[in-house]
């Protein structure tokens, strides 16, 4: 088992909760909304649900705020920019940018759980220029390439024709 990674949090609210994990083998932790009314997101809407906490993660760590898979197959709410990153030096409020992709209003009620937070490692990489790089029998092909046969039966324009689009 891992040695705990203690992590300073302070609660900027009066309706702030200590995120916990579920069970013994979670990996990320309940985030829960910190407000005082129901909050409606109708179909396509986006908005900023807070989580009155502040966290102090240490360096070589972040927080990843990820969407929950219940909200997400039931009703179809997930994260904008899933994950979403809290950087080590960041001492703000948490938010979590929710939107609704189902077809039908979703209330968000005080307390509820929106989000999941996970504390993982980071890796800082050195960017080394080159001027070739190694063959892979990938090579250049990305959005979809592998596993796909000659015809896709979801055509996609994006990355069609551009040279060096990225993709995975």
């Amino acid at each position: 088992m891992m040695k705990d990674l203690k992590i300073k949090i302070s609660l900027l609210s009066d309706l702030a909760q200590v995120p916990e994990y579920s069970t013994a083998h979670s990996s990320g932790m309940d985030l829960k909304a910190a407000i005082r009314k129901p909050l409606k997101i109708k179909p396509g809407q986006i908005c900023l649900a807070p989580t009155g906490l502040a966290l102090e993660i240490p360096p070589g760590y972040e927080g990843q705020v990820r969407p929950r898979s219940g909200l997400a197959i039931k009703h179809g709410i997930s994260i904008v920019n899933a994950p979403g990153t809290i950087d080590a030096d960041y001492r703000g409020e948490v938010g979590v940018i929710l939107i609704n992709l189902g077809k039908k209003d979703f209330v968000i009620q005080p307390g509820d759980r929106i989000a999941q937070l996970v504390i993982a490692p980071v890796v800082k990489a050195k960017l080394v220029k080159a001027k070739s790089l190694n063959n892979t029998k990938r090579g250049k092909g990305g959005f979809g390439h592998t596993g796909v046969g000659k015809t896709s039966p979801h055509p996609s324009p994006i990355g069609r024709g551009r040279k060096g689009a990225a993709g995975g």
